[in-house]
Parts: structure tokens; sequence; C-alpha cells
């Protein structure tokens, strides 16, 4: 939890810092301004520091019927830093690195802030680490642009153990569009990803030194569709609700699943710099050992 603690304060230090280098003639507060379609102009920064808690008691069987199963919990800390490089605010590069801790077996949903190791019921640590490069395709469509990343895994693969993070190499390409309306109080953002798991076979892994259970999305395309409608009730807040239909599809690894995710949320300005937001999803269909649990969310971000 320490390095948690230090990049908050980091956060805090950098709205206090920046605050008088904002331009205090911009109209939009970085919320309403900066959505992921937006890039960064040359020497902006934009730091966040997410934090989501997804936890369930009930899964699918090979269909879409649900059944209940012991509490399981995963918590993800998702670390991203981009800056601006071009003088036409077009190209933005970043990195990005997330640690995980996990919990099974019907322990409560806090137990993975225990960030415990064991050959049990608990996995945690640093998982993945992915070089990122933002691009605005067409310069005539400023609020179209395209993030792509290659995430690594780097954590020890442990036979065994509990589940902790895919063993994949993952190749994520997210497009993402917004369109303000309704006098500038709304705002639809639409994002489509296309994220491919390279890796061994799950079928094909030894047991005696490879963790099987973390190939299951190997040679397989993950394609979710996101939708989400904000109302701006002023300058510094803003409400939404949203929606997720995503497909893990099958490209040799003899596995496929879908789901279906709504849920809702806020933004608020704090300062500036420095925004926070919070929110609520729920996997409400699902197929083929699909869990149907709940995820609670919780983001830190700098912007100067």
């Amino acid at each position: 939890m320490k390095k948690f603690t230090m990049l908050s304060m980091l956060l805090l230090s950098i709205a206090g810092y920046a605050q008088d280098d904002t331009d205090t003639d911009t109209q939009k507060s970085n919320i309403q301004e900066y959505t992921p379609s937006k890039l960064l102009k040359k020497g902006q920064w934009d730091i966040k520091f997410f934090n989501s808690l997804y936890t369930q008691t009930k899964s699918t069987d090979e269909g879409s019927t649900s059944f209940d199963i012991p509490r399981q919990n995963f918590f993800t800390n998702t670390n991203e830093i981009y800056t601006g490089i071009s003088d036409n605010s077009r190209i933005n590069i970043g990195l990005i690195f997330q640690v995980r801790a996990n919990t099974f077996g019907g322990q409560d949903a806090f137990s993975v802030f225990g960030f415990e190791n064991n050959s049990t019921d608990a996995r945690s640590g640093l998982t993945t680490i992915a070089p990122s490069i933002r691009f605005q395709p067409i310069a005539s469509v400023p609020n179209f642009s395209l993030t792509s990343s290659v995430y690594f895994p780097v954590f020890k693969d442990t036979p065994n153990a509990p589940y902790l993070d895919k063993r994949s190499v993952f190749w994520e390409t997210k497009f993402f569009y917004d369109k303000t309306f309704g006098g500038g109080d709304w705002q639809i953002f639409t994002e489509m990803d296309l994220g491919f798991n390279f890796g061994e076979k799950s079928q094909d892994a030894n047991p005696v030194d490879s963790n099987i259970g973390e190939r299951f999305a190997n040679n397989s395309l993950f394609m979710p569709f996101s939708a989400f409608l904000s109302y701006f009730p002023s300058d510094k807040s803003t409400l939404f609700i949203n929606g997720q239909q995503a497909f893990l599809v099958d490209l040799g690894n003899d596995f496929s699943q879908r789901y279906t995710q709504l849920g809702f949320g806020g933004k608020y300005q704090i300062t500036d710099v420095l925004n926070l937001e919070a929110s609520y999803g729920k996997i409400v269909t699902g197929h083929n050992f699909q869990g149907l649990g709940h995820t609670f969310s919780l983001g830190l971000r700098a912007l100067f």
C-alpha cells in the first residue's frame, strides 16, 4: 500500500505545483475537454491512478445459466503516464503498468488489500508493463483518436498457484469518439477495442512449470464495445451512465466468452489540475463460465 500512498501524494503535489501554470482563459474544465478522444498538447502531461475492485459470487455454466460460487475478488491498480510530443497535438506517448491482488475461496471483498501471496487462495504483485502511443489519424476530426498499447507480463509463472493475471502478450488498440450536444450540457462517448492475446495455448503448457489457468485467453481476440452518456451539472462535475458488450473470440485456444455490463458514475474537478472519478458496474449477462459480479472503481487524474 505504500507505493499507492506515495503516488497519491505525488499527484497532489503536482496539482499544487502546476495550478499556477494553468491557462485561466480555458472555458472548459479538464473533465469536459480532455476525454480519451482528446490528445495532449506538446509538453502536457496526463497521469492517472485508477483502482478497481471486482467481486463475484455467481458465474455462468458452459451456457448462460448462473450458479453460486464462493466469493472471488480481483483488485487492479492501473497507472498511466502520457505526454504530448508533436507540435500539432496529434501524437502522445506513454507508459502503463498494473498491480493486481486476487483472493479466492469465500473471503470478503476487502481481503485483496492484504496483498498476500500463497499457493491456496491469494496472489498479488506487479503484473504488466505496456508502452503506449496515442494518435489522431484525421486532422479534421479532433474528437476521434486511437490508443495502441502492448502489455508484457512481468510476474513469475508459478504452477498450481491461484490465478493472478493473463499469461499473454496483449496488443490492444482502442478507438475513441465523442460528441458534445445540448448546449454543452451533454456528451456521448464511444469506445471500441481490439485486443489480441498472444502466447502458448493452455493445453500445450507443461503443468510442472507453467500456470495453466493463466493461459486461458492465449490466442484469442478481445472485443469490448462501450458507450457513455454524460451530463454536466456544472463545469466542474459530470454524471454518466454506461454500457458495454464484450466478446472473447477463439483464435486457436478453443475457448470463448461474452458478457454485458451496465454501470454509472461521476467525475469532479477538484482543482484546475486534479480530478476524481468514481463508478460502479454490474455484469448482467454472460456466457461460458463468465463471472456475474460487481465492479467498484475510484480514480485520480492529474493533467497539466
